[in-house]
């Protein structure tokens, strides 16, 4: 396996010019790299993706949500999430229809098929989070996470800020 380089460093002192490797945003972005490609090796036989499997578990959970409300639930901008649907609509996992009472919006819902696959990659997915956490003590899982939602939280108003000015 290709193991990618440490950050520079110099006696033991980071080089001017890399503090990025230090950055919290280079650690997450590197943090949510390797979770994806944990994701990818756990459900390659299955050709799902993590932003699939976050729409599908979103629909699954709720038998009246439409593409806005599944794209603040999952934290995704409407058109990717676009994208997501009509390719996971595509591999016959969900089916769109117009609500009777508002013609504007689909409902989405998982067909037999979406929940069989639901079922079936169950193993996959607890693999992979044991994968990439497990190499950290339970307590320290525990503090990621927390750490982590309370960080999203507190940058609530951030992002609403962010969907406007994009």
């Amino acid at each position: 396996m290709n193991k990618r380089a440490k950050a520079p460093e110099r006696d033991g002192r980071l080089i001017v010019g890399t503090e990025f490797y230090e950055s919290a945003g280079h650690q997450i972005r590197r943090c949510h790299q390797i979770a994806d490609a944990v994701f990818a090796e756990e459900l390659a036989q299955h050709d799902v993706t993590p932003l699939q499997f976050a729409a599908l578990t979103a629909i699954a959970a709720s038998d009246d949500l439409d593409a806005t409300r599944i794209s603040r639930i999952i934290a995704l901008d409407r058109s990717t999430l676009g994208n997501v649907l009509e390719r996971i609509e595509a591999k016959g996992w969900i089916a769109r229809e117009y609500r009777n009472t508002d013609k504007r919006t689909k409902r989405l819902a998982l067909t037999a098929t979406g929940k069989a696959l639901l079922r079936a990659i169950a193993p996959a997915i607890k693999r992979s989070r044991e994968r990439f956490l497990g190499v950290l003590k339970p307590a320290d899982q525990e503090t990621l996470r927390r750490l982590l939602s309370e960080l999203i939280a507190l940058h609530v108003d951030d992002e609403e800020r962010f969907e406007q000015d994009g």
